[in-house]
């Protein structure tokens, strides 16, 4: 600890991302990557933006990039926020949304941003429990809060929560924000944007670095009341004006307008992960049902660090979080055929 450091900084528990590894020939599948390269129509619009006009700044408010997710989901330019990936979008929403002097309710397994977060706003956190099969139930946020936030899919579970069900979460907390952050729904799921227009409480917040691979960009965006967004748009203009440079924002807006490529790469993925679950039942893992790119699953014969360690001298890695409930489950990215297979046969050697 350095004597120079504001008082706050000693007692932050910073997030751990998942691992990069520096070696080649990985099978890597831990951090949720799409084994999909971006849309070539994204690629060329990126290309485009590789010139003199890169002396300039970006536009400050991202317009083209608003206005494409704006005609992808049919909504209004105003009710929609562009950011730097989605973690800096749900950090403007904790700072702006959330700061109010009561706690915050979100799953007790669930994406180990949300805490950090808490800590670095002095929010207080209300762990809500999941039930035995791993779910959300919305009768358990019906207790005072200054805001909710669940991720949909659930993330590292991959289990989906049905929008009627996050309708009954709004209707019981209408004097709260609940953000469902929707950064795997692509891939199974129904996007709660659907809802936006009818309940002025709801934030949704979306990245590109899961469905559209572009995880190497840094672009995410929140789609709610314009009122909502206004709050995100103040702290935005207060902390940093130009989030997304002028590459990003080409590259963003055209992967959205590429419906065709996303829808493929989506369903191959899908497809992929159909095919992967039941080739996991076949060596006896249970697996918990997943809308996401990614599965959680556990084998009852076999200790999941262990695996886990033994995988990775085959050179495969995927993910393990040693906390409690989930100690014993894998958290496997969904790759392509090819990772797939060496994967299986891996553990089919382990098991």
């Amino acid at each position: 600890m350095s004597r120079f450091w504001s008082p706050f900084v000693k007692d932050l528990v910073p997030y751990v991302p998942g691992e990069q590894p520096k070696l080649t020939r990985l099978v890597k599948l831990n951090t949720n990557e799409n084994p999909y390269g971006p849309s070539p129509k994204a690629l060329a619009a990126m290309q485009a933006e590789l010139n003199d006009n890169l002396r300039l700044y970006p536009d400050p408010n991202g317009e083209r990039l608003k206005q494409a997710v704006a005609d992808y989901y049919g909504v209004n330019v105003a009710q929609v926020f562009v950011g730097n990936g989605s973690d800096e979008v749900l950090a403007h929403a904790f700072h702006g949304l959330f700061q109010h002097g009561r706690p915050l309710l979100f799953p007790d397994i669930t994406y180990s941003f949300y805490p950090v977060y808490c800590g670095l706003y002095g929010i207080e956190p209300d762990i809500v429990p999941l039930d035995e099969t791993f779910q959300i139930r919305p009768e358990d946020y019906r207790r005072p809060n200054g805001g909710i936030i669940f991720p949909n899919p659930n993330a590292p579970t991959g289990c989906l929560l049905p929008l009627e069900l996050i309708e009954q979460i709004l209707q019981a907390n209408p004097d709260s924000v609940v953000l469902v952050d929707e950064a795997y729904v692509d891939f199974g799921g129904d996007t709660a944007i659907a809802l936006v227009d009818r309940y002025p409480n709801l934030l949704v917040t979306q990245t590109l670095s899961k469905s559209r691979s572009l995880a190497g960009l840094r672009v995410g965006i929140a789609v709610g009341h314009p009122d909502l967004i206004e709050a995100l748009e103040r702290i935005k203009n207060s902390f940093n004006s130009y989030p997304l440079d002028r590459v990003a924002i080409a590259g963003a807006a055209a992967a959205f307008e590429d419906r065709e490529y996303f829808a493929g790469t989506c369903q191959a993925v899908i497809d992929s992960r159909r095919q992967l679950v039941s080739e996991l039942d076949a060596l006896g893992f249970t697996t918990l049902p997943s809308t996401a790119n990614f599965i959680f699953t556990r084998h009852p014969g076999h200790d999941a660090a262990r695996l886990v360690a033994a995988l990775r001298e085959q050179g495969v890695i995927v993910r393990h979080f040693k906390l409690p409930r989930i100690e014993q489950f894998l958290r496997i990215t969904i790759g392509t055929p090819e990772q797939n297979a060496a994967l299986v046969a891996a553990l089919g050697a382990l098991v």
